[in-house]
């Protein structure tokens, strides 16, 4: 006989847009509980209809949840706004909510000044890929590792999680990093397709195919590059050192001009390289351009 008794974590997920939407259909179709809140209350209906409770405010949700409290919301100014009122004594608070790693920070402070345990996250992922481990999406996760063992099983239903430390800010570190370098790798992708694009007779879609295949093959330096900057040598394994990677640069640079493209994703990138060539380091490889990077004061 079905008593209707489950023994699967329960959810409160505050947030509904497209991302919590997600995560939430996630959760109710792995079997968990789910008690929902958002700002408007249609958002919540579909839900209601799979499963789902929906509290009338924010702090009645968090009031009534045994298990962890879900934030996913625009932004960190949103979360201070949503919890304000809420008693969070006791409870188990997930921030999903897309920041900064100082953010995360103070909002863990905030948190615990409450008597609350905190984790903050970071989503590797887009909402389609939620509740879908084939797609390869996983969600970052710092701050309370005993929060993060305790409720592990179902933050691993949405997304794959992973653990990344217990300075709250390090989960928004690891996001932003990671976006910042694929910020990078568009740019790039951006200038190549410019390049090409013109010319009548180029086949871009098999163009298409030969660019991913080259940056994956080259994404393999970022391994390089961890080791340069742990030991210290930056010379260490180099192949292609800052000396001719600058001098094939004049290539790249006439042939944008040839091509009538503008230079200008490029640029800011290659004269660092000259930069530090210019400081007599042209046997290394690209691991001490990180350190002209400091931000000036």
């Amino acid at each position: 006989m079905d008593t209707g008794i489950t023994s699967k974590t329960p959810i409160t997920l505050l947030g509904l847009g497209d991302m919590g939407t997600a995560l939430a259909h996630s959760w109710l179709a792995a079997g968990h509980p789910l008690t929902v809140w958002n700002r408007t209350r249609e958002k919540a209906e579909p839900l209601v209809r799979g499963g789902a409770r929906a509290a009338d405010t924010a702090a009645e949700a968090v009031a009534s949840a045994a298990g962890p409290v879900v934030l996913c919301l625009l932004d960190d100014d949103s979360v201070g706004e949503t919890l304000d009122g809420a008693d969070l004594n006791g409870k188990d608070v997930v921030n999903l909510t897309t920041g900064t790693p100082a953010q995360a920070g103070r909002r863990a402070r905030w948190v615990n000044e409450r008597g609350a345990r905190f984790l903050d996250g970071g989503i590797m992922a887009v909402p389609p890929m939620i509740g879908r481990p084939e797609t390869g999406g996983y969600v970052f996760y710092s701050g309370d590792r005993e929060l993060f063992d305790r409720h592990r099983e179902a933050l691993e239903v949405p997304a794959g999680a992973e653990f990344v430390g217990e300075d709250p800010g390090h989960a928004a570190l690891h996001d932003i990093a990671l976006l910042s370098a694929m910020t990078g790798m568009l740019a790039g992708i951006t200038h190549a397709f410019a390049l090409v694009s013109r010319e009548k007779d180029l086949d871009l879609a098999r163009f298409a195919g030969l660019l991913a295949e080259w940056l994956g093959a080259m994404a393999g330096s970022s391994q390089e590059m961890a080791a340069q900057l742990v030991s210290g040598d930056y010379t260490e394994g180099v192949t292609s050192n800052l000396a001719m990677m600058t001098a094939g640069n004049d290539a790249l640079l006439a042939t944008a001009r040839d091509q009538g493209v503008d230079s200008r994703l490029l640029v800011p990138y290659m004269e660092l390289m000259r930069h530090r060539v210019a400081q007599g380091h042209g046997d290394e490889g690209l691991a001490g351009l990180v350190s002209l990077l400091p931000a000036a004061h």
